[in-house]
């Protein structure tokens, strides 16, 4: 029998004690003057579900109808992307004008119907696009991806005029979120896309207004940020994805990501997500950690980046998000309760228990399920875990609800079939 999809009514605690769902209930103040309702928000994953034309599909809107009710006070889109050939997989959401401004309206109405806020993540893939989506992929300079087995083509350098027309492609989908009211936007300057290449000494080797030294290889980000706000409003937020480390020798580094910070708080920049990690270095699921030494805590066993944001958290009073591994109610609150970060993401537990976040806020659940998507090849499991995870999204799509015992073998087969037809 075919199970379908169930929700569960969100409701919003008001207690002002110290247990973890009191603390993850707080509701937070931005800069700008908005406001989330409480410090959960379901974090950035791709979702593969564009339509013909690559806007929201009906699958994708569904799917964002399930999480509104999941009890997250934010909701952050997966890449939204601002070029066609800049696509970090062929089913992305891109905007290259405003064709599908009525869709992103239905998209925002559906995700905040129930008190979330549904923030838009900006993104361009640069050298991270692949060969079924460019044979000729963008990037600062031309630096190969190292170790990727062909999946990628050198990339070529963008141009000066190039680099300010893709300031203001950001800034023009930022409009458009704007406009179609949502809550928020994202740049994703992480994870080794575009704007975290600029950021790169390894892949920025320019000698221009745009790289160099450490203040113009942020040049880009800081424009876009600018931009951005001239486009949108004093009052609507905008964030940033930021790598702590690319986990590099020679790449950018925590002293790097200090400065941008700074620089950032001093554009008015709302919340700073940190994460770290790209394609070669893939820290972002799961090998972020400093070097080992006894972890006595929970939550510094479970965030991959905490001893990160620690540490930015003393450079900046913008409020952080912290992203990666955290799955008990315990150390979320930790978090939170310690000042390291202001808001706590939840990715992939959120594929398999939807409403988890109105189970934590309301204490009927402390701890996120454990599931396992392995096969116990390494260098398949991270490619499988995302794919496995995304298939989940794509059965809250089809209006099911996500299946924990889904089998790995179909997961790589359509995986493999996507990309084919990229």
């Amino acid at each position: 029998m075919v199970r379908r999809a169930r929700t569960i009514p969100v409701v919003w605690p008001t207690r002002t004690m110290n247990t973890p769902p009191d603390i993850l209930a707080r509701p937070l103040t931005l800069p700008c003057g908005a406001s989330l309702p409480n410090r959960i928000a379901k974090a950035a994953m791709s979702e593969a579900l564009a339509d013909e034309r690559f806007g929201p599909s009906d699958r994708l809107i569904r799917v964002y109808e399930r999480w509104a009710r999941s009890g997250a006070g934010m909701l952050l889109t997966g890449n939204v992307i601002v070029a066609l050939d800049g696509r970090t997989e062929p089913a992305n959401v891109v905007l290259e004008d405003d064709r599908h401004l009525p869709a992103l309206r239905r998209w925002a109405e559906a995700a905040q119907g129930h008190g979330a806020r549904l923030w838009m993540q900006i993104s361009h893939a640069g050298r991270q696009s692949g060969k079924t989506i460019t044979r000729t992929p963008v990037a600062p300079s031309a630096v190969a991806l190292r170790g990727m087995a062909g999946l990628f083509a050198k990339p070529r350098a963008l141009t000066t005029p190039e680099v300010t027309t893709l300031v203001e492609r950001f800034a023009q989908a930022a409009g458009l979120a704007h406009a179609a009211g949502f809550g928020g936007v994202q740049i994703h300057a992480a994870h080794g896309y575009l704007v975290s290449q600029f950021l790169s000494p390894l892949v920025n080797l320019r000698d221009d207004a745009w790289g160099g030294d450490g203040p113009r290889r942020m040049a880009l980000l800081l424009a876009i940020v600018r931009a951005m706000r001239a486009a949108t409003s004093p009052g609507f937020p905008i964030a940033v994805k930021l790598n702590s480390a690319d986990f590099q020798r020679g790449g950018f580094a925590p002293d790097d990501a200090i400065l941008v910070v700074r620089a950032l708080e001093t554009e008015g920049v709302d919340l700073i997500e940190v994460s770290g990690g790209n394609y070669e270095s893939p820290a972002m699921v799961g090998r972020g950690e400093l070097a080992a030494h006894a972890r006595a805590s929970t939550v510094a066993r479970e965030a991959y980046f905490l001893e990160y944001a620690q540490r930015l958290h003393e450079h900046t009073a913008v409020p952080l998000m912290l992203t990666g591994g955290l799955r008990t109610a315990a150390a979320m609150a930790e978090v939170v309760a310690s000042g390291a970060a202001a808001v706590v993401g939840l990715g992939r537990p959120m594929t398999l228990q939807p409403e988890l976040p109105a189970r934590i806020l309301d204490g009927s659940v402390t701890a996120a399920d454990t599931f396992s998507a392995r096969t116990g090849v390494r260098k398949l499991d991270d490619a499988l875990a995302v794919v496995w995870f995304q298939e989940q999204i794509h059965r809250m799509a089809d209006g099911l609800d996500p299946d924990p015992r889904l089998g790995k073998l179909g997961v790589v087969w359509r995986l493999l079939l996507a990309n084919l037809r990229g």
